[in-house]
């Protein structure tokens, strides 16, 4: 398990076989954007993780936030690996019904 927190933003990672999960809490903006790709950036490469975000504990996300979670929803599809979005707090979930993005964070049935 790794940890990466500031004041607002906390990323633990964990990994139980093939799937990496990354749990994130606190506020996720333009301000922690760096730390957030830190702990992501080894991970969305990797072939051999399903990637999985949740987003029980995340407050707020920005735009920048959003942004970087469609990069590795791009990135991972490229690659024809998994990646999901989980647990996603009611008031994040408006944010991305009305952005338009919840279909793309939505559980695919597994084509392979």
């Amino acid at each position: 398990m790794n940890t990466h927190k500031s004041e607002k933003f906390q990323a633990i990672t964990e990994t139980e076989g093939s799937i990496c999960t990354v749990f994130l809490s606190g506020e996720l903006d333009l301000s922690v954007a760096p730390d957030f790709r830190l702990v992501l950036e080894p991970l969305v490469g990797d072939k051999g993780l399903d990637l999985v975000i949740n987003l029980k504990d995340l407050r707020y996300i920005d735009s920048t936030g959003i942004g970087i979670l469609l990069s590795i929803l791009k990135a991972r599809h490229g690659l024809d690996v998994k990646f999901t979005v989980v647990e996603v707090p009611s008031q994040i979930q408006k944010l991305f019904d009305m952005t338009g993005i919840s279909k793309f964070f939505a559980p695919q049935e597994d084509s392979h």
